[in-house]
Parts: C-alpha cells; sequence; structure tokens
C-alpha cells in the first residue's frame, strides 16, 4: 500500500509539473532573433537562453544563426524574423522608403583606425599617402566620419590615400603582414591586432566628439518592425532588459564571462580581456531625447558625406526611427 502511495504521489507530482511548464511555455511571446552565427550578440543572447532570462521576463528567445549580415535583413524583410541586430543608418534608409522598421540601442562599441604600434602615424593628417585598410566599404560610417573630420582639418582623405576595401578579416592579416600602414576596422577584429601590440589611433565616438557632437551614442541596435512592437510593447521592453541583464552578467560575473568565452574563438588571454574590456564598455542606456538629437546631427554629416547612395530620398533623420520604451509602460 505504501509502495503505490509513493507510486500515486510521484505520478501527480510528474504530471502536475508538466502541466505547469506548459502552461507556463503557452504564456510566454517567442521572439525570433536572426544573427550572425559568430557575431558577438551571440554572447548576449547566448547569456540570456543559458540564464533564462527569458522565460523569467515572460517571452522565450528564438536564436536564429545565419551565415551573413544580408541573410538576416531578408528573414526581416520577409517575416522569418522578428528582430536583428543592425546600425540606425541601415534602419533609417530602409524605414525612408517603404519598411515601418524601428531602433533600440544595444551597444556603443565603435570602430577604429589602427596603426602599427611602431608607426609614425600620430593623428589622420599622416594617413596622406599611406595604404589604408577599410572594412565595410565606401559607404562604411567609420570611413565616411573620418572622411569629415578630415575635411574639417583640410584633409581629402578621398582622393589622397590608397584605399583598399577589404573584408574584416582579411585587413587585419594584410595588416600584420606589412601590407597597410593604417587600416578602419569593426572593434572585435580590433581587439585581435591590440592585443598584438598594435595602436588605436582614434575610434569612431573620438571622430565624432572632434566634429562638435559631445554624446555617447549607440552604434547597433535590434531593429525590428513598428508594427510588431506596438502590438507588444511590454514584450519587447522585456526583451531589451534582458539585453541589458545580460551584458551586466557577463561585465560582472566572470562565471558568466568564462560560460561564453569559446564563442569569442580566441585562446589568447589577452584578445579575450580587450574583447570583454571593449564589449563592457559599449553598454548602453536607453535613448534620450538629446541622444536622438545627437544622432540626428551624425547623420546629417554622413548624409552630406554619402549622399543618395548612402541615405536615400531624404537627407534628414526621421526620428520616430526610434523606440521609446515607455510605449509599453
Amino acid at each position: 500500500m505504501r509502495h503505490y502511495g509513493k507510486k500515486y504521489w510521484f505520478l501527480f507530482s510528474f504530471f502536475s509539473c508538466t502541466f505547469f511548464t506548459l502552461s507556463y511555455a503557452e504564456n510566454t511571446t517567442p521572439i525570433r532573433v536572426s544573427v550572425l552565427e559568430f557575431g558577438t550578440v551571440n554572447w548576449t543572447l547566448t547569456t540570456i537562453k543559458s540564464n533564462k532570462l527569458d522565460i523569467n521576463n515572460g517571452f522565450e528567445l528564438i536564436i536564429q544563426p545565419l551565415a551573413s549580415t544580408q541573410a538576416g535583413k531578408i528573414s526581416l524583410h520577409t517575416g522569418a524574423a522578428d528582430i536583428i541586430v543592425s546600425d540606425w543608418m541601415w534602419a533609417a534608409r530602409q524605414r525612408s522608403t517603404a519598411s515601418d522598421y524601428l531602433f533600440a540601442p544595444y551597444s556603443s562599441t565603435a570602430g577604429a583606425v589602427v596603426v602599427d604600434g611602431q608607426s609614425t602615424i600620430r593623428d589622420i593628417s599622416q594617413l596622406v599617402g599611406k595604404r589604408v585598410g577599410i572594412a565595410g566599404g565606401p559607404l562604411d560610417k567609420n570611413w565616411l566620419l573620418l572622411r569629415a573630420l578630415a575635411l574639417k582639418q583640410g584633409v581629402n582623405l578621398d582622393n589622397d590615400i590608397e584605399k583598399i576595401f577589404a573584408a574584416p578579416p582579411l585587413l587585419n592579416h594584410l595588416i600584420q603582414q606589412g601590407k597597410l600602414d593604417a587600416l578602419i576596422n569593426f572593434w572585435h577584429y580590433n581587439a585581435r591586432l591590440k592585443a598584438d601590440g598594435y595602436r588605436q589611433l582614434l575610434d569612431t565616438h573620438d571622430i565624432i566628439q572632434q566634429l562638435g557632437i559631445d554624446a555617447n551614442l549607440p552604434i547597433l541596435g535590434y531593429v525590428f518592425s513598428q508594427s510588431w512592437a506596438h502590438s507588444q510593447p511590454t514584450v519587447i521592453n522585456k526583451f531589451l532588459s534582458a539585453s541589458r541583464q545580460a551584458a551586466d552578467l557577463l561585465c560582472q560575473s566572470d562565471q558568466h564571462w568564462t560560460a561564453i568565452v569559446p564563442l569569442t574563438r580566441t585562446i589568447d588571454i589577452a584578445t579575450q580581456a580587450l574583447l570583454r574590456k571593449d564589449y563592457c564598455n559599449g553598454r548602453i542606456k536607453p535613448l534620450t531625447a538629446g541622444d536622438s538629437q545627437a544622432i540626428s546631427r551624425v547623420y546629417s554629416i554622413l548624409s552630406d558625406i554619402g549622399g543618395q547612395d548612402l541615405v536615400g530620398p531624404h537627407n534628414k533623420l526621421d526620428l520616430s526611427l526610434f523606440w521609446d520604451e515607455s510605449n509599453g509602460q
């Protein structure tokens, strides 16, 4: 009798827990995020999943790894993803045409100009006549803003340097071979160079500040459809909150950082330390009205340099691009 009582109690407990789990899962909203398979945003998303920050915030995070940023953009266009990570310039360009995309800040970690540690180059005027590698193509924001600052100093870098546009890993390889005098690359590629003794000349935030805009602005953000977001604003805010919670765990807890170290794809301790430092320095709060106005000023500078090829038919930023977290309160 006692044996059967234990058996029934076990079955009751099992089915009760199963029912509770299924009921809880039914009350969570799935959020599909398409990201580069080896992109640094995976550090954040993986931390959300492994610590159940999604479930605890009332949504289920579904990470959809993709092979390219273009694939992510297509997945958002076609409705195969709810959120991607991109920059506000791309989101603004899409919003100025046919899309209703919104942008919420994710990171302020920026690209930079890097030179060899023994280089005599100390300022951008000394880039004249040099071979400079540029990641992201002719319309890359880092390159355009550097051009704008140089023009302010009377230097036309577009004409006065030898430009080499290439993929970020190739650029790192070229400068290590001594085939470049400087490069403009994305932050996580630069961290690998700096760990190897290369020197950062200035980053995009330095450039923006020297252009007269004193604000710490986001570089990347979460991009999603306005109609989708407005149908569930509270869930969007909980996702953004979970993202910030995950970033804080990675920056404040060695245990949580160690858990994602394999995603950095480096065994070099110095590189890992620089990646963590730059990642953590990029943590950012929700945008203020002043931040939006500052981004608008940067947009105008980029529009002047990049023209319609960059911004499309509108040379003024639509400030409704930025997600307002008070929508879900």
